[in-house]
């Protein structure tokens, strides 16, 4: 069996939580090819935040960032993805909602695709298909 990739999920905690709730709960599936492995915190964390997220960052493979409606005014979202980029970690965007126009964070590239969430697509993620 192949090793599962440690996640990071980077999301907007005030709209999101239950998007991410269930996007760590797939992580749990038998087939899933990742771990749930941090996220994203509400309060900023106290000292460096940045610094304490980079630090998380260290013990993942990949950062899965769930984008809501409002994601493109979360502040933490966008620096958790400079973060990423800067730490040259594989990252996606995956749009939480189905039924609802999700929005990229700003740090995102205008190359940057918003994924539809389907177990399917997941896995293909994960797995480097972009």
């Amino acid at each position: 069996m192949t090793t599962k990739k440690r996640a990071f999920i980077s999301f907007d905690y005030d709209n999101d939580e239950g998007a991410k709730i269930m996007l760590a709960g797939q992580a749990k599936l038998p087939d899933s090819p990742f771990d749930f492995k941090d996220a994203s915190v509400k309060e900023h964390l106290t000292g460096d935040w940045k610094e304490k997220v980079r630090r998380r960052m260290d013990n993942v493979d990949i950062v899965i960032v769930l984008c809501g409606q409002k994601t493109h005014t979360a502040a933490g979202v966008s620096a958790e993805l400079e973060i990423a980029k800067e730490k040259e970690k594989e990252y996606f965007l995956l749009a939480a909602y189905s039924d609802k126009t999700c929005t990229k964070p700003t740090a995102a590239s205008a190359s940057d695709k918003l994924y539809e969430w389907t177990w399917d697509n997941l896995k293909t993620l994960i797995g480097g298909g972009r």
